[in-house]
């Protein structure tokens, strides 16, 4: 049986072995009630090979963020779940934030604003951008580090097993059942990888292009195949 934890927090990873350890000692600041999961999405297993922290719970599934999230949950002995990306780091007052926040039994979960790890001006303008979208649309994506009761969310399904945009549709499903989320003003903060790879301009365009696409209705396999092409 799992230990019984306030939060588990679930990290899904692919081809992370550079970043990894780097996040682990980070959450190592927070002085709270909660166990790490990582769910490793690469038969070869090089992302959990660079561990050094025998005390992470370390699983390994097929790829797809969605099937990881969910097999981490499976395990998980936490109240409440947090999704978290490999690049991305949690405000230092997270858990005691989610913690006064999930009091209110209105709330199943939520997320926080987007912040990346740039003095780029563009990339404020982008991260203030995404916030004032999620606030909105009350669909935060997962580099937000998306929060959930585990009970609830066991009781919705959990995330669909789709190859792209689980996070959109989970929040989707969230809001459609009349539920409600809390998006916290303190802020997460992402690399900004993709965008310096890709291009800024190109990178955010490609992001726009799939939300609206799949907003109208093409399938996520699709989405995955042109995301992948380009």
């Amino acid at each position: 049986m799992p230990k019984n934890f306030t939060f588990s927090i679930i990290i899904p990873v692919l081809n992370e072995p550079k970043n990894i350890n780097i996040l682990l000692e980070y959450l190592k600041l927070f002085e709270e009630n909660f166990e790490i999961i990582v769910v490793e999405g690469n038969s070869k297993r090089e992302t959990i090979a660079k561990i050094r922290n025998k005390d992470i719970k370390i699983l390994i599934s097929e790829a797809g963020r969605g099937r990881q999230m969910n097999t981490g949950a499976a395990s998980a002995g936490g109240e409440i779940l947090i999704f978290l990306h490999a690049d991305t780091r949690l405000p230092v007052t997270a858990l005691d934030c989610i913690r006064h926040a999930l009091q209110e039994k209105q709330y199943v979960g939520g997320a926080f604003d987007l912040g990346i790890r740039s003095d780029n001006l563009i990339f404020k303008v982008i991260a203030k951008c995404a916030s004032l979208r999620s606030r909105l649309t009350r669909t935060p994506y997962g580099d937000q580090a998306i929060f959930i009761r585990k009970d609830y969310f066991n009781r919705i399904g959990g995330y669909k097993e789709i190859p792209i945009m689980e996070d959109v549709e989970l929040m989707q499903r969230i809001k459609k059942r009349g539920d409600k989320i809390y998006i916290f003003s303190e802020r997460v903060f992402t690399s900004p990888r993709r965008w310096e790879k890709e291009g800024i301009v190109y990178c955010t365009l490609r992001n726009w292009i799939i939300i609206i696409l799949y907003l109208i209705g093409i399938s996520p396999d699709k989405l995955a195949r042109y995301y992948r092409r380009n």
